[in-house]
């Protein structure tokens, strides 16, 4: 009977409206038939005296005619709601005006009444409850089949406002989670019921007792105001308890101001890896940016791209986009046209060692403002390839830095990295290299006729970039594993693209020229700690479900990053996040005669030379696991 029963309601869908029409036409003439009975007290012989049958017809026919004209029979009646309790009671009234119609015209040609009054009204009652109540009844029947049959992901929800009202109703319309219990931080809520769901504390104590006692598959935050700290504290609670977590977006990015169920997307690395958003000077940044002239290298790569969309809430007049990657190219196009068709936009496929197309661009185009974002960045690729490297982040850096001088370019902001601080590597060397030529460029006045502000900005590792360890991870985790992580100890700093380019839109507006800005990146993350999160975020287990293999360091590459090196101190800024790096300078006249060299041993392809140059220019560059570290162990017999 029960697996009968089962397999009724499984096969059972949306019923045909005409048998709606039919169940509810017989609820009403049994409603009048039971009101007859109960003004006649039962008395049958009363009900044949007052042609109860013709009263029932009567009512039928007219109950009828109000179910076609209001529709009550069109609601999916295991989705019964408000709006169809509503319906019903408009259909019942006018059911019982239409039989008082009836009855007026029975009156007036002196014949007596078709249904007594007093039927009527307790017809008119008992109608409305017989057609709302089991309407109710049967959505109660499937609501408990799917609770007790359907396997439902148990879930608490973080907020009990209205956000986490709103939030309920989408994820139980899923019927794929139920609803278990909110969570609050406000004592005033704790203890209390919210529309049958209890309320729980959040508190990190209560919350793993909470967990421990009681099993709950997903906690979903829709709590708008959470700061990023609290949200990780109860992310690594859950963590540890295998409770995935699930984030709502914010109110202004709901699909035309409504949340649905496929905007709830389970967290990830990068939104643990976050930080509270930088207050910037919008103002000042607009004031530098409106109307202008915008040119930015690299603008297809990850920081390039996010600079454009940044830029572009500004109103320049013009953004010049320079980049050799032609796909990257054009989608950044289409998306800049669709983001701003009011803006002037420059594509320029081209390569920024090409001095010729370098000087035709700037001259056409007259920029006021260089971003300078492109760059060779990969380590163990540029260790491998050091002349392009060299050719790339310290000729091309200088070919863009001298025609932002020659052309009168207002500002030319550079984009660095935390790896040019006491440099392991060739890439990071090289970058070292062009921050210098940049500032000294800025700091001698018979090489800047127009005196362009040469300014520098200098960050870890950017979320979702080209070449992120998070995406390999995500990649290794999808194919079953290993998750491969060079060392047990490594450790990053790490930010997101748009943090980064807010830096750069900031370090634009404030500096003067000289400046390298740095950014308080708060605590460095050990990557294998990294790669263990965004295992158990994909509901696995580290060692258990997916290993861990530990590869080695590779060629030039730190266990740890920093931001400054030991000979250098910092000078506050107005923004608390950034500040300035006071660095050793150099002289242009003997940087300018470096690069000269570096020029010529481009092609010379003697790359034992071209690193030894490097050293030799940056003292503090000490190869690791690198086939470069000969050059260290001479230069230091040298010294002895």
């Amino acid at each position: 009977m029960i697996r009968w029963w089962i397999k009724l309601v499984r096969n059972l869908r949306i019923l045909p409206r005409w048998v709606i029409i039919f169940i509810d036409l017989t609820f009403i003439s049994f409603s009048v038939f039971l009101g007859f009975l109960l003004r006649f007290n039962f008395a049958l012989n009363d009900l044949v005296l007052h042609e109860y049958q013709r009263g029932i017809i009567v009512y039928a026919i007219c109950g009828l005619v109000a179910i076609l004209a209001t529709g009550s029979y069109k609601g999916i009646i295991r989705y019964t709601g408000l709006q169809d309790g509503a319906r019903i009671f408009f259909m019942v009234v006018l059911n019982l005006s239409l039989v008082v119609g009836v009855n007026l015209f029975y009156a007036s040609n002196k014949l007596p009444y078709a249904v007594p009054y007093s039927v009527v009204m307790i017809s008119f009652l008992s109608s409305f409850l017989f057609l709302f109540n089991y309407r109710l009844l049967v959505k109660y029947i499937f609501s408990y089949y799917e609770d007790q049959m359907i396997k439902r992901s148990r879930v608490l929800i973080l907020g009990a406002g209205q956000t986490g009202m709103i939030t309920r109703h989408v994820v139980e319309s899923s019927k794929r989670m139920r609803v278990m219990g909110f969570l609050e931080d406000d004592p005033n809520k704790i203890g209390k019921v919210l529309d049958g769901v209890r309320i729980y504390s959040a508190g990190n104590a209560e919350l793993e007792q909470l967990l421990k006692d009681r099993s709950f598959d997903e906690l979903v935050i829709a709590s708008k105001d959470i700061e990023v700290e609290r949200r990780n504290e109860l992310v690594e609670l859950c963590i540890q308890h295998r409770v995935r977590v699930r984030l709502i977006p914010p109110i202004d990015r709901w699909a035309k101001g409504e949340l649905s169920i496929n905007q709830i997307k389970e967290i990830n690395i990068e939104d643990l890896l976050g930080r509270e958003a930088i207050r910037l000077n919008r103002e000042n940044v607009e004031h530098d940016l409106k109307g202008k002239r915008i040119c930015i290298t690299g603008a297809a790569g990850s920081i390039g791209r996010e600079l454009a969309h940044q830029v572009i809430q500004h109103r320049p007049e013009a953004i010049i986009a320079i980049d050799q990657a032609e796909s990257a190219l054009y989608e950044l196009e289409r998306e800049l046209v669709l983001a701003a068709p009011g803006i002037k936009l420059m594509i320029c496929l081209a390569d920024i060692t090409n001095k010729e197309r370098m000087e035709a661009i700037f001259m056409e185009q007259k920029p006021d403002v260089v971003y300078h974002a492109a760059a060779y960045k990969h380590v163990p690729m540029m260790e491998s390839h050091p002349s392009e490297a060299v050719a790339c982040n310290i000729l091309g850096t200088k070919i863009l830095a001298d025609l932002s001088a020659k052309m009168g370019v207002k500002k030319f902001v550079m984009i660095s990295t935390d790896k040019a601080v006491n440099p392991t590597n060739v890439m990071g060397c090289s970058k070292r290299i062009a921050e210098i030529y940049v500032q000294s460029l800025n700091n001698h006045k018979g090489a800047q006729p127009h005196r362009t502000s040469f300014v520098t900005t200098r960050f870890g590792n950017v979320l979702g970039s080209n070449g992120s360890v998070i995406p390999f991870f995500k990649k290794q985790i999808e194919a079953g594993g290993p998750v491969t992580v060079t060392h047990p100890e490594i450790t990053r700093f790490f930010m997101t693209i748009p943090e980064a380019c807010q830096l750069v839109l900031e370090a634009g507006t404030m500096g003067q020229g000289g400046e390298i800005y740095i950014f308080d990146m708060g605590k460095s993350m050990k990557i294998l700690d990294l790669a263990k999160k965004m295992i158990w975020l994909s509901g696995l287990e580290p060692e258990r479900d997916i290993e861990i293999h530990f590869t080695g360091l590779r060629e030039g590459e730190k266990l740890y990053e920093e931001l400054l090196t030991n000979r250098e101190n910092t000078i506050p800024t107005h923004h608390k996040k950034i500040l300035i790096a006071r660095v050793q300078e150099y002289s242009y006249e003997e940087i300018n005669r470096y690069i000269e060299l570096f020029n010529d041993l481009i092609n010379d392809r003697n790359e034992l030379k071209m690193v030894a140059l490097m050293k030799e220019l940056v003292p503090e560059y000490k190869s690791n696991y690198s086939r470069y570290e000969i050059l260290d162990t001479q230069r230091f017999s040298e010294l002895n």
